[in-house]
């Protein structure tokens, strides 16, 4: 078979041909309706520029563009393209192009692109036959498919490759190729006067269903059949053609309702049915399997998905769902039709109805745990019967039936694993009576793990004690540390929870030192875009190398962008080769300054950068919001001193000096500040306050700094406002806090969401 055979470089059939084959994009401006992986920045389109493709697979219903992207790829491509049609070929066709492209390879070092046509009609030996070559680079593999590449396509292929699914094209999407269609006047019906009745496109395009090929069938069908003879087509150039609604209901028949048993309806409405089950709808789960019924499906096949949702979805809320669903089961292996359709709807409406909890998914967390983690067993777990005499196994182990209620608390957990915890009970129905004393229970456990003891509450308190000349300095290090982590993804959760975020979507993250937003991002965006905004070069080579091992195309975007402000859309094209984005996410993006002016710049690009109905999130902590010092005097004892204190802060937060308005600025803006700085931008936007706190563990050097009158301006303002005796005082009332341990540490953000 010969390069490009199916896609000629004149990249149209002659004018005879059929007009959904003359129609074809030739360009990607000229595919319509595929922009969630075509659009300006999404992954696939950047891959196709750049001629950099790996293998992949197109999937999605008839008429979508499979093979006219296909054949973009083969008029842009600097490769060799060569294409395979599965139905009509075989194991001989596929040797003969990996003998061509090993050739091509070995000899001139090119490329070549297999594209192969309904590829999940190959059996699994010729899908194998190609699997090596895919696999060492010989021929890069574009696959298309109507059926799911899941289900359809070998495994190892579907690894080594990247899935894109094409979707049903939208009416206007249709709409918009017919028009194409009728103005075209080389390829299409643009050399005479087309017109429609009244109501006429509009049912071509309905009736259609998102079917391009249909669409381009169906009006090929009503333009030259409409007051012309057929065989004296085409007429003379200027003829006027004027299609009646008739004429269009005829060209275009409705597609019937399908249930395909070995296809992606059975699995679709298992799914419905399943996760109508699981949202306690009965009424839904009830259509759903009349449906499956009805269709011919397997009640086998629905019982063991019923059996699994029992112990999945229903679990210990209702021990006795998994009982009822066997029971049915073995009621309809015992009965048949049709009166087992009565067993069927029972097992259906006993899971609809039952209380729900998936707690039993615990298991595969621990399952990873074992792959991460392979624990020995501890000494006292371990069978007494042949080593106890030379190894001590089994000593220590403590009987539970010897204690009071049976139970006694130990470490059953490997030593690297004390602590860790799977199974968490839900609240509701059984599992929720049995929570109380599980959580008890395992609160105990856990305590006297930690204390390295059996129960004795004075070493659980003595192991969690503090002194700086004590081992416990080293394990309060590793609490804040937790506890830092916890803050830190509670922010991230926070932030990327106001926003729906799709595989497709192009998200720009300012303030990106840190990464906490990025690679969430980017595992969320996987055919889209994740930029990135950071203030230096070294933040930006410490990102990149971090996602040096993801490959090319997936690696985020970073630019060097300093200060709290926003690129321009022209400055955003020349850095991430996009000008807008479907969000922008922002945690603390002003660390160096902040107030109205700040924020009305912000918002000001933002608006640029953001399609219509992008939103925007920031997560930023006002220093008028912060923890008070005041605050911890106070719970230490001294009202008097915390009280002055108090006094003094309020003002400090409130000050204006006199060459310039340095409160306002930086320490007294507030919530109202900034909605209405993005409010005054175009904006709607909501505003909540989250409450913040972490343990502290402060030292000598943050008190020398807070207490420098010369450069610090808190010192500066509190020492003029206290006196010098008082402003003693107070750091040496902070000095014995600090020495006690880590402070508890309170403040407040605020989390803004912007939408346009």
């Amino acid at each position: 078979m010969q390069d490009r055979e199916l896609f000629t470089v004149q990249g149209a059939l002659p004018p005879s041909g059929p007009l959904a084959d003359r129609m074809r994009p030739q360009t990607l401006d000229d595919i319509v309706g595929q922009d969630h992986i075509l659009g300006p920045g999404r992954l696939l389109r950047r891959a196709i520029q750049a001629d950099r493709l790996s293998s992949l697979i197109f999937y999605g219903p008839p008429g979508t563009g499979k093979t006219s992207l296909a054949r973009v790829i083969a008029l842009t491509t600097k490769s060799t393209f060569e294409s395979l049609n599965a139905v009509l070929t075989g194991i001989k066709d596929i040797r003969e192009v990996i003998d061509r492209s090993d050739e091509r390879r070995r000899l001139y070092g090119k490329r070549t692109i297999l594209f192969v046509d309904e590829v999940h009609r190959w059996n699994k030996a010729q899908q194998d036959a190609l699997l090596p070559w895919v696999e060492n680079g010989t021929v890069i593999l574009i696959g298309a498919t109507t059926e799911n590449p899941f289900f359809e396509v070998n495994r190892a292929l579907v690894s080594r490759s990247r899935i894109f699914q094409l979707r049903p094209l939208s009416p206007e999407a249709l709409r918009e190729t017919a028009l194409r269609t009728l103005k075209d006047r080389e390829r299409g019906y643009g050399k005479w006067r087309v017109s429609f009745e009244e109501g006429s496109l509009e049912h071509l395009v309905s009736v259609a269903g998102g079917d391009a090929r249909s669409l381009l069938n169906a009006l090929e069908l009503a333009v030259e059949t409409t007051e012309t003879d057929p065989a004296s087509w085409p007429p003379k150039e200027g003829t006027e053609i004027r299609v009646s609604l008739e004429a269009a209901e005829e060209s275009i028949q409705r597609r019937a309702v399908l249930y395909d048993r070995d296809g992606d309806y059975h699995f679709d409405t298992i799914s419905a049915f399943i996760k109508s089950l699981r949202g306690s709808d009965p009424d839904a789960a009830l259509y759903w399997l009349a449906k499956m019924v009805r269709a011919g499906e397997d009640p086998a096949f629905i019982f063991r998905r019923m059996i699994i949702l029992a112990s999945e979805d229903v679990g210990l809320a209702d021990p006795q769902a998994l009982g009822v669903v066997i029971a049915c089961a073995e009621a309809f292996g015992r009965i048949g039709f049709p009166e087992g359709n009565l067993p069927l709807a029972h097992a259906c409406l006993y899971l609809a109805t039952a209380p729900k909890s998936n707690t039993a998914l615990a298991f595969f967390d621990a399952l990873k745990e074992v792959d991460k983690e392979d624990g020995e067993v501890p000494n006292h777990l371990r069978d007494p019967n042949r080593d106890s005499e030379s190894f001590g196994h089994g000593q220590g182990y403590i009987y539970p039936h010897a204690y009071r209620d049976h139970w006694a608390a130990q470490q059953y957990l490997p030593t690297a694993l004390r602590g860790k915890t799977f199974y968490t009970p839900s609240t509701v129905g059984y599992e929720g009576r049995i929570r109380e004393e599980v959580l008890k229970k395992r609160e105990i456990q856990i305590a006297v793990i930690m204390g390295d003891t059996h129960g004795d509450p004075g070493s659980v308190l003595e192991g969690l004690s503090w002194s700086a000349s004590s081992k416990g300095r080293e394990g309060w290090f590793k609490r804040l540390e937790s506890g830092r982590s916890a803050l830190l993804l509670a922010d991230r959760d926070a932030i990327l929870g106001q926003c729906h975020i799709s595989r497709h979507d192009r998200l720009l993250i300012p303030a990106a030192n840190d990464g906490l937003l990025l690679w969430e991002s980017l595992r969320r965006t996987p055919e889209g875009l994740s930029a990135a905004l950071v203030d230096s070069t070294a933040a930006r080579e410490t990102l990149l190398r971090y996602a040096a091992s993801l490959d090319k195309l997936e690696q985020p975007v970073i630019a060097v962008f300093s200060g709290g402000s926003l690129p321009s859309p022209e400055a955003g094209e020349a850095l991430f080769s996009c000008a807008s984005f479907d969000h922008i996410l922002a945690r603390k993006p002003w660390r160096k300054g902040a107030g109205a002016e700040v924020f009305r710049g912000f918002a000001e690009g933002a608006r640029l950068l953001l399609v219509p109905g992008g939103d925007l999130v920031i997560l930023q902590s006002p220093p008028l919001l912060g923890e008070r010092i005041s605050r911890i005097v106070q719970e230490a004892g001294d009202e008097a001193l915390g009280a002055k204190l108090e006094a003094a802060e309020a003002a400090f937060f409130a000050y204006r000096d006199e060459a310039g308005d340095i409160g306002s600025a930086r320490w007294t803006w507030d919530g109202d500040t900034l909605e209405h700085a993005f409010r005054d931008a175009g904006f709607k936007t909501s505003l909540c306050v989250v409450d913040q706190q972490e343990d502290r563990l402060l030292t000598a050097r943050d008190l020398s700094l807070w207490f420098d009158t010369e450069k610090s301006p808190w010192g500066a303002f509190i020492a003029r406002a206290l006196g010098d005796a008082t402003f003693a005082r107070l750091r040496e009332t902070l000095h014995d806090q600090i020495s006690r341990g880590p402070l508890v540490w309170r403040w407040k953000s605020l989390l803004l969401t912007a939408h346009l």
